[in-house]
């Protein structure tokens, strides 16, 4: 169930925007220009979810409410209810149809864009900065992030590195920190940085989705060269990640 209300008199001009997806209900409300709030509620089963929806709907239409046919679901920010976090009911369309795999709502898998700390941190971050309205340069944002919000040490991807060179690199000390776990935080930072601008916004930069896959494939490197994977195939998070991106790519 999908379905967008408005109500406007001489005080106010608020919208309600109410979706359903199996159990869960997400409901999204506020003033008319701004993102609003986002709300989940779950249900034991998907008919006591479609009866409570219809339910907030047919008591918001006795208030006034309309059906809003200029809602458009595109042009809008998405932010997760805090209490509920990662869900597709709070994720940008675009995002749900190019990104539908479990790992990109997954908070606690280390391999999951989201789901490491520094991914998870990241992301947090990153709404922030968009709720407040900072101009932002999501290319760049990756650094921001580590060496001005963390004042940590940022390897970009951008500088691609021999099989040798990676290995070193991975050897040095940063800090009392061994280089290979200084690349992989900065490669968590810039996917998490990159799905979680289509997660909000529907978008990705694109200097910023080059950024993605070229630490896709250093993570790759890490994973062989350091880590010891010996599979022909890269990891199941990094052939998802890669083909999804490159999938979006191919049609943005």
């Amino acid at each position: 169930m999908i379905e967008a209300l408005h109500f406007k008199d001489q005080k106010t001009d608020k919208f309600c925007f109410v979706e359903t997806l199996v159990c869960e209900m997400m409901v999204n409300y506020g003033k008319i220009g701004t993102t609003g709030k986002y709300e989940i509620k779950e249900f034991d089963n998907n008919q006591d979810c479609e009866k409570e929806a219809l339910k907030l709907i047919n008591s918001k239409k006795k208030k006034g409410y309309e059906e809003f046919v200029e809602f458009d679901r595109n042009n809008r920010y998405y932010f997760d209810d805090e209490e509920y976090g990662l869900n597709p009911l709070t994720s940008h369309p675009t995002f749900r149809k190019y990104f539908s795999d479990e790992i990109y709502y997954d908070c606690g898998d280390e391999e999951a864009p989201f789901g490491s700390d520094e991914g998870h941190d990241a992301f947090s971050e990153l709404e922030e900065s968009v709720r407040k309205k900072k101009k932002i340069n999501f290319f760049d944002f990756p650094r921001v992030i580590i060496e001005e919000i963390w004042e940590m040490d940022y390897l970009t991807s951008d500088l691609e590195k021999t099989d040798e060179e990676l290995k070193v690199q991975a050897k040095l000390n940063f800090n009392g920190l061994p280089g290979e776990q200084i690349i992989l935080q900065s490669d968590q930072v810039i996917l998490a940085v990159t799905f979680g601008q289509a997660k909000i916004t529907g978008k990705i930069d694109k200097d910023l989705l080059e950024l993605a896959l070229k630490s896709l494939n250093r993570i790759d490197k890490l994973n062989r060269l350091i880590w010891n994977w010996d599979k022909e195939e890269a990891t199941y998070y990094i052939e998802t990640m890669r083909k999804d991106l490159i999938k979006y790519k191919e049609n943005f």
